[in-house]
C-alpha cells in the first residue's frame, strides 16, 4: 500500500489537544498525551467527573488509585474542550459515535485531525469507526487516524511500558500523532494500514469474549491457546478478505491486542464471557459491566460482514450462539469445528502470499515481540 503524502502536520510539544470520552481508556490516553508534554483538555459527559479529575486528578470511577497528570485540564463542555484543539482523540461507545460527532461537528477547528481510540464496528451499518468519523464530518481520510493495540488501560495508567499502532492513510499524519502519542512508557508505531489495524482490534474482542466463556465453564490453557492460535486464523482471514495487510494482524493491532485481551481480568470482553460462562444471562452481564463491552455489540455486524466475503468464522459464530441462548457455553469448541471429517492442514495466516505451518506462527510470535523491544518492523510499517 503506497502512503498518502498529500500534507504534512507539524506537530509540537505544547500542542492543543482534545479526548473526548472520559472513561478508563480516554482518561488514559489524556494522561499519556499529557505526559508526553501535550496540552490536554479531556472531555466528560458529566460535570462532576470532569471536576473530579480537574480538581482532584482523580477518576476514581474508571481508575482508582490512579492520579492524573497536573497539566491535565477536564471539562463538561464540548465547546471549550475543542477549542483550538489541532488534534482531537475520540473514545466513545462505538455505538454512539455517531450522534457524538454531530455533537463535536461545530465545534471542530480547521483542519483538525481526528484521531479514534475505539475498537468496534457500527452494528446497522458495519462500518469502522473511521470511515464513519470520514461521512460524519465529511473529511479528508488524510485527517483521520486510528490507534489500536495491547492497551488495557489501568496498567498503562499505572505507567507500565507498552505499545500501540497508529494507522492513518497519511503517512505524515500516523508520524505526527504517534510523535503526540509517545513518552517514557508509553511507545507508538506507526502503519497505513487503517483497515487492518481497525479490524485487529474490533476482532480480538470476539475471541477475547470465546476465551472468557470457556474459562468460565473452567476449561483449562490447551482449550485457551487452541482457541487464541485458531483466532488468529480467523482475525487474518477476515482482516485480508476486506483490503487489509495479514503483517497488520501479525503486530501490536492483531495479534499483541489478541494476547493482552485474551488472558487479562482487566479486559472487560474476557470478563464478559467469563460471566456469559458462568451461566448468566447477556441482559446480567449487560447490567454487571460498568462500561461498554465492544465484543458483544460486535458479534453480529461482523458475522454479517464474513458472511458478504464468504469467510468462515466458527468462533465467532459459536460466541453468537452462546449470545442468543441457543448453544450452552460447556458445549463451546469452535476449535474443533470444520467443515468436514477430514484431516485438515493447519493454517496460521490466510493463503494470499503466507507461508503456511507453525513457521509462520513463530514468524508473527517474533514480528510481535520485535516491535515490542527492537523497533523490529513490519510490513506497510516504519518507526516515528
Amino acid at each position: 500500500m503506497k502512503p498518502r503524502t498529500t500534507h504534512q502536520p507539524k506537530v509540537q510539544p505544547g500542542t492543543r489537544v482534545a479526548v473526548l470520552g472520559a472513561g478508563s481508556w480516554g482518561t488514559t490516553f489524556a494522561k499519556i498525551l499529557a505526559d508526553g508534554g501535550a496540552d490536554v483538555v479531556l472531555w466528560a459527559r458529566r460535570p462532576e467527573l470532569a471536576r473530579e479529575i480537574s480538581e482532584a486528578r482523580r477518576n476514581s470511577d474508571y481508575l482508582p488509585g490512579v492520579n492524573l497528570p497536573v497539566g491535565l485540564r477536564a471539562t463538561s463542555r464540548l465547546d471549550l474542550a475543542l477549542a483550538g484543539a489541532e488534534m482531537v482523540f475520540v473514545s466513545v461507545p462505538s455505538q454512539s459515535l455517531r450522534e457524538n460527532l454531530k455533537q463535536v461537528e461545530p465545534y471542530l477547528a480547521e483542519n483538525a485531525i481526528i484521531i479514534s481510540l475505539m475498537k468496534g464496528v457500527e452494528r446497522s451499518t458495519g462500518m469502522r469507526m473511521s470511515t464513519v468519523i470520514e461521512e460524519v464530518l465529511r473529511i479528508d481520510p488524510d485527517r483521520i487516524a486510528a490507534i489500536s493495540g495491547p492497551n488495557l488501560a489501568l496498567e498503562i495508567a499505572k505507567e507500565q511500558p507498552t505499545g500501540a499502532v497508529v494507522s492513518s492513510a497519511s503517512l505524515e499524519t500516523a508520524q505526527a500523532v504517534a510523535k503526540l502519542a509517545t513518552n517514557r512508557y508509553f511507545r507508538s508505531y506507526i502503519n497505513t494500514d487503517v483497515i487492518g489495524t481497525e479490524f485487529g482490534g474490533v476482532l480480538k474482542n470476539l475471541i477475547a469474549v470465546a476465551i472468557g466463556i470457556v474459562d468460565g465453564v473452567g476449561y483449562g490453557e490447551n482449550t485457551k491457546a487452541s482457541i487464541i492460535t485458531r483466532g488468529l486464523v480467523e482475525m487474518t482471514d477476515f482482516a485480508v478478505a476486506y483490503g487489509a495487510q495479514a503483517e497488520t494482524l501479525a503486530g501490536l493491532a492483531g495479534l499483541g491486542d489478541l494476547i493482552a485481551t485474551c488472558q487479562s481480568p482487566l479486559s472487560r470482553n474476557n470478563t464478559a464471557g467469563r460471566l456469559l460462562g458462568q451461566g448468566y444471562s447477556i441482559n446480567d452481564v449487560v447490567k454487571q459491566m460498568q462500561q461498554t463491552t465492544e465484543g458483544l455489540a460486535s458479534v453480529k455486524p461482523v458475522l454479517e460482514l464474513a458472511r458478504a466475503k464468504g469467510v468462515e468464522m466458527p468462533i465467532v459464530e459459536q460466541v453468537r450462539q452462546v449470545l442468543d441462548g441457543t448453544l450452552d457455553p460447556r458445549d463451546i469448541a469452535p476449535h474443533l469445528t470444520t467443515d468436514s471429517g477430514e484431516p485438515q492442514g493447519e493454517r496460521t495466516l490466510d493463503d494470499v502470499g503466507q507461508a503456511h505451518g507453525g513457521a509462520s506462527l513463530w514468524r508473527a510470535f517474533q514480528r510481535t515481540l520485535d516491535q515490542l523491544r527492537n523497533g523490529g518492523r513490519g510490513a506497510g510499517s516504519t518507526r516515528p
